[in-house]
């Protein structure tokens, strides 16, 4: 059998890459940088140059900061080899020559990595949940903390609403495949929950638990007592508008109150 023939043969969750599907169904790097861009001009008055993406993953979103212009600079922090070498080839790789130099992947754990001081420090993607110890928490926020210049700022992301506390599943159809998010346990008295990622395809194939997490569920009053804790000045979240239908418009803005929504997802923004 020819190699091409055999390559038609493979359903398409075989031929699938986990990296891209999680890149289309859960991230959204231009807005992220637009939002960290935006809001961290109106609360320092300046433009932030120097962005630390921490469990960065493939590195998609230090790869769009440095598009911004060439005075912009990104530094990548994950523990795990495999998904920095396919960011290295498959996002950092395919920047412009000149951009791929003022990208820097660095292989280690954010509790102990050192790194120049940055304007902004980003923990996206609800990662920093992985610390379910609370000493944990504080400590990596404190790392954070000493990792910003003076004027410098921490954005993370969190979600919540009751049906967070839920052992559930949530499907969203894309054109080739389905993206499944599956709360599959909850543990009302640590908190802890275990949640995956599973892919379906139009061929009826599947790719059953692409990725599966391990945290704690922190809520909104734990995050900001956490980082005022850790030393920060001042903590905000920024909570999602709606459009005319009732639902997320993708526009943040500071909210001291949130809605009572059955589920959201907001920033959680830290002034040194």
């Amino acid at each position: 059998m020819s190699a091409k023939h055999a390559k038609s043969k493979l359903t398409m969750a075989q031929k699938a890459d986990i990296h891209e599907l999680y890149e289309m169904s859960v991230q959204n790097v231009e807005n992220e940088v637009e939002f960290l861009q935006t809001t961290f001009k109106e609360i320092r008055g300046r433009t932030a140059y120097l962005l630390r993406e921490d469990f960065c993953g493939t590195s998609a979103a230090s790869c769009e900061w440095v598009r911004q212009g060439p005075e912009y600079q990104a530094i990548g922090v994950d523990i795990d080899p495999e998904v920095l070498d396919w960011g290295r080839r498959n996002r950092v790789g395919k920047l412009a020559t000149e951009d791929q130099a003022r990208v820097s992947l660095i292989e280690s754990d954010v509790l102990t990595v050192e790194t120049p001081k940055v304007d902004l420090l980003a923990a996206f993607n609800f990662s920093y949940w992985i610390f379910e110890e609370r000493a944990t928490m504080l400590r990596y926020m404190q790392r954070c903390h000493a990792a910003l210049k003076d004027d410098g700022v921490l954005f993370m992301d969190m979600f919540g609403g009751p049906e967070s506390f839920e052992e559930t599943k949530e499907k969203t159809k894309y054109d080739d495949f389905t993206y499944i998010w599956d709360q599959a346990e909850f543990h009302p008295v640590t908190n802890h929950m275990r949640c995956h990622i599973h892919f379906k395809f139009r061929d009826g194939s599947k790719l059953k638990k692409a990725f599966t997490y391990e945290w704690r569920m922190y809520t909104a009053p734990e995050l900001r007592d956490l980082l005022l804790e850790a030393g920060f000045s001042k903590v905000t979240v920024y909570w999602e508008g709606e459009d005319e239908d009732g639902e997320g418009n993708g526009e943040f803005a500071p909210d001291a109150k949130g809605e009572a929504d059955l589920a959201w997802i907001a920033y959680i923004v830290a002034e040194k």
